[in-house]
């Protein structure tokens, strides 16, 4: 098995609400925290989506592609905005 089947197989496990949660958690704490800590929040938020986009682009429809990476740009431009 590959790297990425494990992390899938992984992700698939992970409970929605509790994903939700966690995520919610830590964009929230990135937003209100100040400066470089809360850019570090956001960029391993930021990560994570990537990660996640990689994995799963093959099977995603074009509007969720295209969803995804506007988030993830806004997340950059949030952990961007936060350095500065």
């Amino acid at each position: 098995m590959t790297t990425s089947d494990h992390f899938l197989r992984r992700l698939a496990r992970v409970n929605p609400t509790t994903a939700f949660l966690g995520a919610l958690v830590l964009l929230l704490a990135g937003l209100f925290l100040p400066g470089v800590v809360g850019a570090l929040l956001l960029g391993a938020l930021a990560a994570g989506l990537a990660a996640l986009t990689v994995t799963t682009w093959p099977v995603q429809t074009a509007i969720t592609r295209l969803v995804r990476l506007v988030l993830l740009t806004l997340l950059i431009v949030a952990v961007v905005a936060k350095i500065l």
